[in-house]
This record gives C-alpha cells, structure tokens and sequence, in this order.
C-alpha cells in the first residue's frame, strides 16, 4: 500500500504542477510553491517502511518545489525560479509563526483536537526552521546550477534548447543529496539514532534520484505549453 500511495502521489503531484502551470502560467507556480513547501514539512513528520527503506514522507512534495524551479528557469528565466524561491521561504516564515500561535490559546472544554495540534505542532518549529535553511540553501544553488549548465551546453554546441535533461538532471540531482544530507541532520540529529539517521539518507536521496528522472519529462512538457503560449502570442 505504501510504495501504491508513494507512486500515485508521484504522478498526481507531478501532474499537477504541469497542470497548474498549463491552467495559471507561472503564478500557478508561486502559488504551488506555497502549498508543496508547508504541507511538506508537516508530512515530513511521518515515518513509513517502503520499497524496503524507512523513510520520512514529504521527499516527493520537497521533490516538486525543484521540479517548480526547473520549469521556471527553462521557461520563464532565472530570475522567475529565483522568485519562487523567495515565495517559498516566506510561506515556511508565515506558517512558521501562525501555527505557533494556536499553541497559546486557550482551548474550549469542548475541544478535541488541540491535544493532537500540540502533538504536531510543538515540534514544527524545528522542521520548518531546518527546512527555511536547507530550502534556501538548496533551491538557490539549484538554480544557480541549472543555469551554470545551460550556459556551458548553449556556448559549447550553440543550441540553447539542447540538452533540457543534462541541465535538469544534472542540477536536481547534486542539489538534493546536498538537499537530504543537510535536512537529516538538521532536522533530526538528536530525534533518531545514527542508523536511523543513514536509513533516512539513503532512503531520501533514493527517492529523489527517481523522482528527478521523473521530473524530466513534465518539464520538456511544461516548456512545450509555455512554446505554445508565446506562439499564441505572437499570431
């Protein structure tokens, strides 16, 4: 059931990002940020045994932020992925401090979530402020990254639009296992044993790895819209 729900997540997270650009352009994109970059740092907070691997969940929302900032860079420009990023950080400060807040009020009688709410959301603050760091760290690089690779494929064969999967694979890849090192152990040193901590690594970047070969695709897809839309445009 979990490798079933994992796989399904994949394609409608995936999906739905192409979607969104398709329906939005790239506001559907910031606004798709926000959404991937909270619910994935309170899925994170899950652990579950799949494809023979303990593993935190959230690796495949994580997962389509990148795919957000590889979009973004081959369609709308650097500075488009930059602002995502940006977008990002600012929606993990707002839900930072918002979901601090409900901790302090004083519940009803009748309540009967807060204890649940307490549960979740005392420990949030070190997840969202380890993911703000990482993400910043990460996204930033990788956008640097996939234009450093670009820029070397456009001088070296004169083509700019060769080579999406060389950019796109080669920038997703080496930012997520800096990506996974540095959120385990800022996250969670201390929480698991180091065994655990290594189960977590190596299950992490396994899952990235996959899901950034299974990026590529919606992003030679994505740029086909966006080549569409300035056709559009021009007619």
């Amino acid at each position: 059931m979990n490798e079933i729900l994992l796989i399904g997540s994949l394609i409608f997270l995936f999906g739905s990002t192409v979607l969104w650009y398709r329906l939005f352009g790239k506001s559907g994109l910031y606004c798709f940020t926000v959404f991937a970059t909270i619910t994935a740092n309170i899925e994170v907070l899950l652990l579950v045994d799949a494809f023979g691997m303990e593993m935190t969940l959230g690796n495949i929302l994580f997962a389509s932020t990148f795919l957000v900032t590889d979009i973004l860079s081959e369609t709308e420009g650097k500075a488009a992925a930059q602002k995502a990023v940006y977008i990002g950080i600012a929606a993990s400060l707002v839900f930072l401090v918002i979901s601090q807040s409900w901790l302090h009020y004083i519940l009803s009688p009748n309540d009967w979530a807060g204890e649940a709410f307490h549960t979740i959301f005392t420990n949030t603050p070190r997840m969202l402020l380890a993911s703000l760091v990482v993400y910043a760290i990460t996204q930033i690089f990788d956008v640097w990254l996939y234009h450093s690779w670009w820029k070397f494929t456009a001088q070296k064969y004169h083509d700019s639009r060769r080579f999406l999967w060389l950019r796109n694979n080669g920038s997703t890849m080496i930012s997520q296992l800096l990506n996974t090192v540095l959120y385990t152990l800022f996250a969670f040193y201390g929480t698991y044993d180091s065994t655990t901590l290594i189960s977590i690594m190596l299950s992490s970047y396994v899952i990235f790895f996959f899901t950034s070969l299974a990026d590529t695709p919606a992003v030679y897809l994505a740029r086909k819209i966006s080549d569409k839309r300035k056709q559009a445009q021009t007619a």
